[in-house]
């Protein structure tokens, strides 16, 4: 078996069994002095020891830490030089693990081809940055006396900085290479302030400011007239809070029954009116409700909802027919088209029979 293969699985495997650990598991002395320029975090024991959202994990040569185990270290990476990084874990969170291979033809200052990196605690990647060279040529003529020459190591892509108070915050898709972009998310839920997009300049510039995670409410509801308001009482809604609208009895709701609390602090609709129902003007004289002749004494109270539609029947001026004439129910108000007469009170006990609303309908040569 192929040593440098050998040495590549066993890291491998040392490194997927170290952790994440637990304080009750075991993990290595902090070794002071040997964490490779990094900073560790605070020591621990159990996960008391830490504060809030973090926990005592097992956080490589800085041994028992609090860590967030949520932080993720920089993915994906600037193009090596003479190398690929691919990813051995799901996510790029607190102990993934990554895997650097050089091309074929290079390999690393170790002899082998190919390096296994840690997410540390510190949002960064284990070990130093993996350097690649063009491995010298196999051959079975003598050892050379004479130094080889080396090709100058290829210098790494320019990036952006991303400042550690925007990786706490955000999730940060796409790359920090110069030319390049990314786009932010907010990693509680938030609502982004600012452009959630950003590009990585020339000068290794970022072309707008980082946004913030902002918070968003919307104020309590607006109160309806002859309604009522089916939600908690708040000083503040969050965002996808649904309220419900009532109207109290005989009065119709006008408008959207449900409303939203949208990211932008609104709702997603103005709030409804309760609308009266209307009294029937024609007190002896038929109409017509839905198609059908009804007399008022017929509905209830003598009153109809508010967006019925009512037809009148109006004498024609020279013949012995009936003309139709529609008016519609708004908020309480019903006024009778300008042709309609309401039949006296003798017209209505004495001769039914002749009521406007009970004679022939005109013809459409009557109307000429």
């Amino acid at each position: 078996m192929d040593f440098g293969l050998l040495f590549l699985s066993l890291s491998l495997w040392l490194l997927a069994a170290a952790g994440p650990l637990h304080a009750s598991d075991s993990c290595p002395e902090r070794l002071l002095g040997e964490e490779r320029s990094r900073t560790c975090p605070r020591p621990c024991k159990v996960d008391k020891d830490c504060g809030n959202k973090r926990q005592c994990l097992c956080d490589g040569q800085c041994g028992l830490s609090c860590v967030a185990p949520g932080r993720t270290c920089p993915w994906p990476l600037a193009p090596g030089g003479h190398s690929a990084s691919r990813l051995l874990s799901p996510t790029h969170s607190f102990s993934a693990l990554l895997e650097v291979r050089c091309n074929p033809g290079f390999m690393l200052p170790s002899g082998l081809d190919a390096t296994i990196r840690r997410c540390q605690g510190d949002r960064q990647w284990s070990g130093d940055e993996p350097i690649c060279t063009e491995a010298p040529p196999t051959t079975t003529r003598p050892p050379i006396t004479q130094a080889p020459t080396t090709r100058p190591l290829a210098k790494p892509a320019p990036t952006c900085a991303l400042p550690d108070e925007v990786l706490s915050k955000f999730s940060v898709q796409g790359s920090a290479v110069v030319g390049t972009s990314i786009r932010y998310s907010c990693l509680s839920g938030a609502s982004i302030v600012g452009s959630s997009e950003n590009v990585c300049q020339g000068n290794q510039t970022w072309q707008y400011p980082h946004p913030v995670c902002q918070m968003v409410f919307c104020v309590p509801p607006q109160l309806v007239d002859q309604g009522y308001v089916v939600a908690v009482q708040k000083t503040e809604y969050e965002v996808g809070y649904d309220i419900h609208y009532l109207c109290k009895k005989n009065f119709l709701l006008d408008g959207p029954q449900k409303v939203t609390c949208l990211s932008n602090g609104k709702w997603s609709s103005p709030a409804p009116h309760c609308r009266a129902r209307c009294l029937l003007p024609a007190q002896r004289s038929r109409v017509l409700i839905d198609g059908e002749k009804r007399w008022p004494f017929d509905l209830t109270d003598g009153m109809v909802p508010h967006g019925e539609n009512v037809t009148f029947f109006c004498k024609h001026p020279r013949k012995q027919c009936s003309l139709t004439a529609s008016q519609s129910c708004f908020d309480g108000k019903l006024q009778p088209p300008e042709c309609y007469l309401e039949p006296t009170w003798l017209q209505y006990k004495l001769f039914p029979h002749r009521l406007v609303s009970e004679i022939d309908a005109c013809l459409p040569g009557d109307l000429e």
